[in-house]
């Protein structure tokens, strides 16, 4: 996704969508893969959960060309932006545009997809049959 205009334009993210099991009855929760500073994003997870039900045309064309073009920072995920934002604009603006400059470059968008597929294929099948030869349990089971 790469916003239209304001501070965060130079900037391409990875978006994750979780769609509940009832959607489209219950909202799903929309996620920046590649880091972003936003009052509204929380910091650690990058999840924005919506609050209303959207079908996700309106995530992809409205919601979220909104949320970046208008941060809310008196309702946030993420009070260290939130709070720059009110106390000095231009200094958030900045930041924001150093986290596009350092997490959402265009060229660095495959990186992240082409790491994240290699790490999937890290075991090879004898490590699977291996595993299956543990008798060690790893938990409890639910009761």
């Amino acid at each position: 996704m790469k916003p239209v205009s304001g501070p965060y334009e130079k900037g391409v993210w990875r978006i994750k969508v979780e769609l509940p099991d009832a959607y489209p009855y219950k909202s799903p929760s929309v996620g920046f893969v590649n880091k972003i500073y936003h009052p509204n994003v929380d910091e650690i997870f990058k999840f924005y959960i919506l609050n209303f039900v959207s079908d996700l045309v309106n995530v992809f064309e409205v919601f979220l060309p909104q949320l970046l073009l208008y941060p809310n920072p008196s309702d946030p995920l993420n009070g260290d932006a939130a709070a720059l934002m009110m106390r000095d604009r231009a200094a958030y603006d900045q930041r924001v545009k150093e986290y596009c400059e350092k997490y959402a470059k265009s060229e660095d968008i495959g990186a992240v997809e082409e790491k994240s597929s290699d790490e999937e294929d890290d075991l090879s099948e004898d490590e699977y049959a291996s595993s299956d030869d543990d008798d060690a349990v790893v938990g409890k089971a639910d009761p």
